[in-house]
């Protein structure tokens, strides 16, 4: 440091020196008093500028000292006199080593702070996020009921790290952020599911004692809300209210549902309702909009039930009890003339379902095909053979010329396409749940067929959706479709046993979720000449998999009285773990069945249900989903003891929110 201080202190003096001793040197040569004058000159000045040089240093130094000397007296007067409340501590230990007058006063204390711990001067702060490396706490810090946002800067000293904290009040400016959230306005539409259905067959007195009950038990509910409350439709009612009274309504679980539920028309029937509830846009009219998209979401998933929109995503509440099929022919063949306009306009048709392919996606992609050719269109079905679970009926539509070679990879789709081509999406509304996300996404003509419950992520870019969560599946909608879209005799035997097959699956052999058009559409399809033996075929299995399937029964044990469950590190195929969570809906008193099994990217749950309990709400909550009787998901990169777990409370939670 001090050869630092020379060399900015001292010009080169040496350089000089040395030169002038040279030219001395020579002069020597020539004269030598001469020479010995010079050098008698270069020893005066060399002496002269060390004098110097040592009288400048000493100057700067003077200076430097007192120029520190005045700043550590700023900063020391700053600090005591800084506006806002500030503290150093030790950031290892949180001990105190200085504070200011301002500080001491927000804390309460009048005496010094010195050695205290800053947790118990501030009620519990803690300085671990300057660790984190950030700079602002996160949070605000509440010091004698005032709300404070802390900046901090930090030094290594010799005593470790040293944390200065500078402490803003900011109380002030949270109640009026509290305030103006609260007072924001929430768009609410209040619809009864099952108007038609109630008002047929119904007198006017009846009627009106009906909807009078249900007027005061909407009256009871939005009472201490201060909200404005007004029928614009004969089934529909919008309620505006403010936010702050929104999380009351969310802690009652919404019990408008629960108490419409209880108000019975003259045929015993059950009114329900629906809610949709739209929040936090920016104006009124998108809130309407965004309560408007809950409505349909909740219908879609069979109503009953409460769903909020905010501009980012849902939220589920309720929906528990086994939607009222509400569906007309009318709406089919709407649908079945919309698609043979768009199977029409394209160049030519791709078919994909969800992952892992069933035999309920293969038939309904089937029955695309077969209306895809009588108008005169190339079809072909996207799916991974690897891995789908309808190998048996893939095996039989292969055998024959027009499905030689329909079968093609998602890669090869992606290949083929262009502007008009079409893709038809089956058995899932999801589009993280298809069997190729890329083709979806590079796709622009998409129509959907699907009757699964919406989930809050659905595909809504579609030029057509025929979702009817109300069907027992896709197969029994692709059959009301060709009802209009062909002749009986247009469709193949093998075709009508495929989609009869996809019945058979998700119905249970026609024991679960079956309605009228259910049966409708098997008589349909056995006259286009499906063969019920061949059906039964299709559904057997080797003993290796009979014995498969009652490793699975044999593990189970039953949970909260009525719900079986089996956890298994077995790898095993869906079919099979579909199968046993069937077979375990035989056991006297179980409700409900979960199978969890592994599979090649995590974990993967089979369940089933009589309808008591909704497998779909509780497997929503797992990122799964499905229907009130049958549902699934799949859970990646985890174990079968950890997603049994999380399966056991989430379940204990259902039935809480249930009882």
């Amino acid at each position: 440091m001090n050869n630092r201080f020379s060399r900015l202190t001292e010009p080169g003096i040496w350089l000089f020196v040395s030169v002038l001793v040279v030219f001395s040197a020579v002069t020597a040569f020539f004269s030598l008093p001469l020479a010995i004058a010079e050098f008698v000159v270069v020893v005066f000045l060399f002496i002269y500028g060390r004098i110097s040089n040592r009288k400048r240093r000493r100057e700067i130094v003077r200076y430097i000292e007192s120029l520190t000397t005045s700043v550590d007296a700023a900063a020391a007067g700053s600090m005591q006199s800084f506006p806002l409340p500030m503290v150093i501590i030790q950031l290892e230990t949180g001990e105190i080593i200085w504070s200011n007058d301002q500080f001491n006063e927000i804390t309460g204390n009048r005496e010094s702070l010195f050695s205290r711990y800053i947790s118990d001067v501030t009620g519990g702060f803690s300085a671990q996020w300057l660790m984190e490396g950030r700079s602002m706490s996160p949070e605000p810090a509440l010091v004698n009921d005032r709300l404070f946002d802390v900046y901090a800067g930090v030094v290594r000293s010799s005593r470790g790290l040293i944390a200065t904290l500078y402490w803003v009040d900011c109380t002030d400016l949270h109640r009026i952020r509290d305030q103006f959230v609260n007072s924001r306005p929430v768009v609410c539409i209040i619809l009864i599911d099952n108007y038609e259905e109630l008002m047929k067959n119904t007198s006017d007195s009846e009627k009106s004692a009906m909807l009078a009950a249900l007027d005061m038990k909407i009256s009871e509910w939005i009472a201490d809300t201060d909200g404005v409350l007004r029928k614009y439709e004969r089934d529909r009612m919008l309620f505006i209210f403010e936010q702050r009274y929104l999380g009351r309504l969310i802690e009652g679980k919404f019990s408008l549902l629960d108490s419409a539920r209880a108000i019975l028309a003259p045929d015993s029937m059950n009114l329900t309702l629906s809610i949709g509830v739209g929040k936090d846009a920016e104006t009124m009219r998108e809130n309407f909009q965004q309560a408007s998209l809950a409505i349909e979401m909740a219908l879609s998933r069979g109503g009953d039930q409460a769903v909020i929109k905010n501009p980012f995503n849902f939220e589920f509440y309720g929906g528990r009890t086994k939607e009222l099929e509400k569906r007309t022919k009318v709406k089919s063949r709407v649908m079945a003339h919309s698609l043979g306009e768009l199977i029409s306009s394209s160049s030519f048709l791709l078919v994909m379902g969800h992952r892992a392919a069933d035999i309920d996606a293969i038939g309904a992609a089937s029955g695309v095909v077969c209306a895809a050719r009588k108008l005169g269109k190339p079809a072909y079905i996207v799916c991974d053979q690897s891995k789908t679970t309808a190998r048996p009926i893939i095996d039989r539509l292969m055998l024959h010329a027009e499905y030689a070679n329909c079968f093609i990879s998602a890669q090869d789709a992606i290949l083929w396409a262009d502007r008009d081509t079409l893709l038809i999406v089956v058995d899932t509304n999801r589009p993280d749940y298809v069997e190729s996300p890329e083709l979806l996404q590079s796709i622009n003509r998409i129509a959907v067929i699907d009757h699964h419950r919406r989930a809050a992520s659905y595909i809504d870019n579609a030029a057509l959706s025929f979702h009817e969560p109300y069907a027992s599946s896709t197969c029994e909608l692709m059959t009301e479709l060709l009802q209009y879209l062909v002749d009986s005799a247009d469709i193949l035997r093998y075709e009508a046993e495929a989609m009869l097959a996809g019945i058979v699956l998700d119905t249970k052999n026609f024991c679960i979720r079956t309605g009228v058009r259910t049966f409708e559409a098997a008589a349909y399809l056995r006259r286009a000449g499906a063969d019920t033996i061949e059906i039964k075929k299709l559904f057997q299995n080797d003993l290796k998999s009979c014995i498969s399937r009652y490793e699975f029964i044999k593990a189970a044990n039953i949970y909260f009285d009525n719900i079986a469950i089996s956890a298994v590190n077995l790898p095993s195929d869906r079919t099979i773990a579909a199968q046993a969570s069937d077979e375990l809906l035989n056991v006297t008193g179980v409700q409900a069945s979960f199978i969890i099994f592994p599979i090649e990217t995590g974990v993967n749950i089979s369940a089933r249900s009589l309808g008591a309990v909704n497998v779909q709400f509780i497997l929503e909550k797992l990122g799964g989903g499905g229907h009130l009787t049958m549902a699934g998901a799949q859970i990646p990169d985890t174990t079968v003891q950890a997603v049994f777990e999380k399966l056991l409370f989430v379940i204990e939670d259902y039935v809480n929110q249930t009882d």
